[in-house]
């Protein structure tokens, strides 16, 4: 089984052809390419994290949709002040598909 570890939307995921990964918001429209850089290669029984051999490598992955995360509500409240502010957030989200690991 072919896997790598790459860096995505600051963090990191470990993807095989064909997974669908969710990942902070990139630049680009639905159905681009886009290449994310590998940490990490398995290649069967053969690892490889040296970074000359990871330069090589080529993991691409085409962009699916654009896409919101849940609701976090963010309460602020102050005893004894009368002050509360309530704050709501939706992370900004993008869907990816991986095409190939070479």
């Amino acid at each position: 089984m072919v896997y790598a570890i790459v860096k995505a939307g600051g963090r990191q995921e470990k993807v095989s052809v064909g997974d669908v990964v969710v990942v902070d918001r990139l630049a680009g429209n639905a159905g681009e390419t886009v290449e994310l850089p590998a940490l990490l290669l398995v290649d069967g029984e053969t690892v490889t994290s040296d970074a000359e051999a990871l330069a090589k490598v080529k993991v691409t992955a085409e962009i699916v949709r654009d896409e919101k995360g849940p609701k976090i509500n963010i309460l602020k409240y102050k005893n004894k002040t009368g002050y509360r502010k309530r704050i709501g957030h939706r992370q900004a989200l993008t869907r990816l598909k991986v095409t190939g690991i070479k």
